[in-house]
């Protein structure tokens, strides 16, 4: 069946705005200008100012949902099905593990490349998977076992080539190795959001937009509150401002005045993740689940090439393979390899595509983080 000019629109717009949210935020810690405290230039290092940008593009789609729901009221018959009101303090504790994780991946990015930085982001699967046996009480079959097993495979590839790699690329090479530790860190935490989010999006029957909205509220007041310790917080060599403290937004403002370009990127970042909400949940709704996450794979692989283009990593064979086996494993966890196996006459009595696809599509609403999700 034959995609439709909008579907075709969709699924561009989701890979075109996922590959920006990492490219943004990449190009953003590539820039040097001058702080507050000295005229040196040097790196842009800010990721909890640029994890707070991210929460303001979540939050934008909290604007987004009710603007369509208002849009929908005015037809003579509204399709828009808006959700059951529910108490906001429910997203409180996935918004807390998105701040952090969020956090925390932003700080490893400022430390690895991007393609590597979103290839490794496929760890997520591993832990959501065992926490969703764990406390879902859910049945992974064979096939999302092995993919899981798959998954851990190409993760180690790829940190490999991150180690062969890391003191010929702009970072050191521990530098390269903490990063990647701190990413598969982050993908716990992630993880542990995706569960909390399943079980109240399925509990109260919460629009994707409007959980995700919420979400990007508690985190952007939360985190942008906490700028205001941090800015007092010592941490050695650990930070990478003059003032060595966990975060100096207003050296920040300082390094964005001194080289305006910083703020295009941080915009990119901001509007790439709200439009990639949006498009995701699009994608679900008006062609499947399954798509989506082929055109998730896309962006790691758009990400990777773009990076090679602009000159900010170098070709690494390994990566390749990394990427190839990461992508298997993802693909039998979300199942699909369903759509291939149904054409076979063995499978197709037993198992439909449509079936799987189903199962999926009810995943993604329930439990998926829409950014990245992409972030």
């Amino acid at each position: 069946m034959a995609w439709t000019k909008y579907q075709l629109f969709l699924a561009g717009l989701m890979v075109t705005t996922g590959s920006i949210n990492t490219l943004s935020a990449k190009w953003a810690d590539l820039f040097n200008a001058a702080g507050c405290h000295d005229t040196t230039e040097r790196a842009f290092s800010h990721p909890f100012l640029q994890a707070v940008c991210m929460f303001l593009g979540e939050l934008s789609c909290l604007a987004v949902f009710y603007i369509l729901v208002c849009h929908d009221r005015r037809k003579p018959e509204p399709t828009m099905e808006p959700g059951q009101r529910f108490n906001p303090l429910l997203f409180l504790p996935p918004a807390l593990c998105d701040m952090t994780g969020t956090s925390i991946m932003y700080v490893a990015l400022n430390m690895t490349s991007a393609s590597s930085f979103q290839m490794l982001r496929g760890a997520v699967i591993i832990f959501t998977g065992l926490l969703s046996v764990a406390f879902l009480g859910r049945r992974l079959v064979a096939s999302q076992w092995v993919g899981i097993l798959i998954t851990i495979v190409g993760l180690v590839v790829v940190g490999l080539a991150d180690f062969i790699s890391g003191n010929r690329d702009q970072h050191k090479l521990s530098e390269v190795i903490t990063g990647d530790l701190l990413i598969i860190m982050a993908q716990i935490i992630v993880s542990v959001q995706m569960v909390l989010e399943e079980k109240f999006v399925y509990k109260h029957n919460v629009h994707p937009l409007k959980a995700v909205g919420t979400e990007g509220f508690f985190g952007f007041v939360i985190l942008s509150f906490l700028l205001i310790p941090m800015y007092f917080i010592p941490v050695g060599n650990f930070g990478s401002n003059p003032r060595q403290v966990l975060e100096d937004a207003l050296d920040a403002f300082c390094q964005i005045g001194h080289k305006p370009l910083i703020l295009l990127a941080l915009l990119g970042n901001t509007v790439s993740i709200a439009f990639f909400n949006f498009a995701g949940i699009s994608v679900t709704k008006e062609i499947s689940a399954t798509t989506r996450m082929v055109l998730d794979s896309l962006r790691t692989l758009v990400i990777w090439v773009m990076s090679l283009a602009l000159g900010w990593e170098t070709f690494h064979g390994l990566q390749i393979l990394g990427f190839i086996i990461l992508l298997i494993g993802t693909g039998l966890y979300n199942g699909l390899h369903k759509p291939l196996m149904a054409k076979l006459p063995c499978w197709a009595g037993e198992h439909s595509a449509e079936t799987g696809d189903a199962a999926e599509r009810e995943r993604l609403l329930g439990g998926s983080r829409v950014a990245e999700e992409n972030k």
